[in-house]
């Protein structure tokens, strides 16, 4: 097992795999005691049976620049291949601000041919490769020297297997005509909005019992506060303050820092310092917030007149789409978009691009009253009218 750690040999192996048609590529990192993740090991393969031909790359290596693999990532000539890529996108986006192109991601892939929703690396292995996965090195600590040979069996597993499920979905793919099926879903994934998380929009992901424009303000400014605080110190989030505490002082409203030590939930280490004094701030902004300006929840959903037969019909529909086509349910449509769906909403993803060609036509026919449903044996039967 070959690692490298210099850029040299970084470079070398690259213009080997840039004379293939693809390359295998995992990343292991560490993300529990910081905000953005900590990229330890990079694995990578490209097809051949030579042995050099999968290697690992330690990028914490002073004497190694990833520039060579960039460079390989911006080779369109050759395609990037990752398993559930969205957390390895983030770290090269946030590092390098790089995409790797073309991309394929053989999780998104083996929904596509029929292997279920969020189908997992060593369920391909086994059912692909007909081989199994020793997992014992999963929860290991990846930034510490030297690694073990466990460690390194682990890693450079994730990428040997996958040369061969990628070529077997590739061509399930191509043999089905779904390839750009595929396509449309990794736009999201090389899209820099995914993963661009803005302070002023971290309120949205704080669930609360009240909706009160008052009380939203506080939590608006408390949550942009702790975004921001945690991405300057890369720390999680959590370790500033956790939402319950968050929902408390948005509650209390706290005024000096004589009433944080007040607070049940809140970490000693917050009631004090950098974190205390933008804490009471943030209240302070909030409270005084112009009523203009007050953030208001999201209720459009909540006032639409859903026809709970029609969602009903809409969900046998998408039953027999999936059993007919072989493709997740969630990935063609989530219950919430049926609702919308029975509501009158046609704005929404499975009124889209392939979607709409598995799904989408039939059930707007459906909500036209065009088609109907008839069961037929095991299988429902759709029926034009």
């Amino acid at each position: 097992m070959r690692t490298l750690t210099t850029t040299q040999e970084l470079a070398e192996f690259c213009k080997a795999a840039a004379a293939h048609p693809y390359v295998t590529v995992d990343t292991e990192f560490l993300r529990e005691r910081t905000y953005y993740s900590k990229l330890c090991l990079i694995q990578l393969a490209y097809p051949s049976d030579e042995e050099d031909s999968a290697v690992l790359v330690d990028p914490l290596a002073d004497s190694l620049s990833l520039e060579p693999l960039l460079d390989l990532f911006r080779d369109e000539n050759v395609v990037k291949v990752f398993h559930a890529a969205r957390q390895d996108l983030e770290i090269f986006w946030v590092e390098a601000g790089v995409f790797p192109q073309p991309l394929f991601d053989t999780q998104v892939a083996a929904m596509v041919c029929g292997f279920g929703e969020q189908v997992g690396y060593e369920t391909l292995v086994r059912k692909i490769c007909k081989q199994g996965l020793d997992k014992t090195s999963r929860f290991t600590d990846w930034s510490r020297r030297p690694l073990t040979d466990a460690q390194k069996t682990y890693a450079l597993a994730d990428v040997t297997h996958l040369r061969r499920i990628y070529e077997y979905l590739a061509a399930e793919l191509k043999k089905t005509k779904r390839t750009h099926w595929v396509a449309e879903e990794l736009r999201t994934l090389t899209d820099s909005a995914t993963y661009d998380i803005r302070p002023e929009e971290a309120w949205r992901r704080v669930k609360t019992r009240t909706n009160s424009p008052k009380f939203l303000a506080v939590v608006k400014e408390l949550a942009q506060f702790r975004e921001a605080y945690a991405q300057e110190k890369n720390i999680p989030r959590n370790r500033v303050f956790k939402d319950d505490a968050l929902i408390e002082l948005a509650s209390t409203k706290p005024r000096t820092h004589a009433d944080l030590g007040g607070s049940r939930l809140l970490l000693r280490e917050a009631r004090k310092g950098a974190i205390a004094d933008g804490i009471l701030e943030a209240v302070k902004r909030g409270v005084n917030c112009p009523p203009d300006k007050m953030p208001k929840a999201d209720n459009s959903r909540d006032k639409l007149r859903v026809n709970p037969a029609l969602a009903d019909l809409l969900r046998v529909l998408l039953k027999s789409k999936t059993e007919s086509s072989g493709v997740a349910a969630k990935l063609i449509a989530t219950s919430s978009e049926l609702d919308l769906i029975a509501a009158g909403e046609r704005e929404v993803p499975s009124m889209k691009g392939w979607r709409y060609e598995v799904f989408g036509e039939d059930a707007l026919r459906l909500c036209e009253g065009k088609i109907a449903l008839a069961a037929k044996g095991q299988s429902v039967k759709v029926v034009s009218l």
